[in-house]
């Protein structure tokens, strides 16, 4: 079977299990306070660029982060505003929903917020009685594949800055949204100038488990870790965490493993193309929404795991991932065998 269905399917990067290999049988003190969490967090800072003025901890896992963070930063009467096609909106089981919080839903554009409709919801919103907003969540890049380019990212910051409300960003996938070209150069600095706080993924790009939140405004940082243990996101083993990222963020390897993962994406992309295969939308990261015939789809799934995003009567969007430990072959394979069936139907 060939693994398109996710970007964390193989359990991490080798790099990151050689590293872990290595210190299998070392102690470490608990709860990430160790001495690799602390040179985890150096390299961090110097991607950054932020003089280490920005708190950054470990957690387990993107939903744990979106719910402990947005939780923390709202009072009990606010909501936080996402796109209706958002995790946190669609795939978080209420996890939001149950700290007490309504998500506040604006529809996408090519599955993002735009500023000028971040504006407009805002100002439309003037009723003591309703959910008062609090914070505005995105993700880079989004479940559509698509990316905010520094333009874009400032503007929704200074809707953001000029109503009172925080900016936080989902980073699930932010590795392979900053070395698309579609970001346009935006750089993991920029969102500590633009956010006030975000994660950076992880999971999806070559660990094995982990997020990195990173906290740039002051009044979200106090007790940020007892309330990590209050809602069951602080690992006793957080060196395990730390670790990896230690290893990523050496040599630029978790760069390397988002372009390995873009890379594959755009072949899969460029060979569906030739085979005249339309899309639900351009992303141009890892993640691919390609339209298939019902009956394309059922032959294929016999060797290759995907997700069929949009089920239709005759034809159905499917999303395809890429990652780090995909292989040109198995790429090779699938448009193989689609060019195959289209010259029996």
């Amino acid at each position: 079977m060939i693994y398109l269905l996710n970007d964390y399917s193989v359990l991490a990067a080798e790099e990151v299990l050689a590293r872990i290999r290595e210190n299998a049988g070392n102690n470490y003190g608990g709860y990430g306070l160790d001495e690799i969490c602390d040179s985890a967090k150096e390299k961090l800072h110097s991607y950054l660029k932020d003089d280490g003025r920005c708190d950054i901890h470990f957690l387990v896992g993107g939903t744990q982060a979106n719910q402990i963070m947005i939780a923390g930063m709202l009072r009990p009467y606010e909501g936080v505003i996402a796109v209706e096609t958002g995790h946190i909106n669609v795939h978080e089981c209420g996890a939001i929903e149950a700290t007490g919080h309504k998500v506040e839903t604006i529809k996408p554009v090519n599955g993002k917020l735009t500023a000028a409709d971040l504006e407009a919801f805002v100002k439309a919103r003037d009723d003591e009685h309703m959910v008062q907003l609090g914070a505005v969540y995105i993700s880079q890049a989004t479940e559509l594949g698509t990316v905010y380019t520094r333009k874009e990212l400032a503007a929704i910051s200074k809707v953001c800055r000029d109503n009172g409300l925080y900016l936080y960003v989902d980073g699930a996938r932010l590795g392979v949204a900053l070395v698309s070209d579609s970001c346009e150069g935006l750089k993991m600095s920029d969102l500590v100038e633009l956010c006030d706080c975000f994660y950076i993924g992880a999971t999806k790009n070559g660990g094995m488990l982990g997020e990195a939140m990173v906290i740039v405004n002051d009044d979200l940082k106090p007790h940020f870790r007892s309330l990590m243990k209050h809602q069951g996101g602080l690992l006793a083993k957080g060196w395990l965490i730390g670790l990896q990222y230690d290893v990523l963020f050496t040599d630029d390897l978790y760069f390397r493993l988002a372009e390995k993962a873009v890379r594959y994406a755009e072949k899969l992309k460029k060979g569906l193309q030739d085979l005249n295969i339309e899309f639900l939308i351009d992303s141009p990261t890892n993640q691919q929404f390609p339209i298939f015939d019902n009956g394309l789809i059922e032959h294929l799934e016999a060797d290759y795991a995907f997700y069929i995003w949009e089920k239709g009567e005759k034809k159905s969007a499917v999303r395809m991932v890429t990652s780090f430990a995909s292989r040109e072959e198995d790429i090779d394979a699938l448009l193989r065998d689609i060019d195959n069936y289209q010259k029996t139907r």
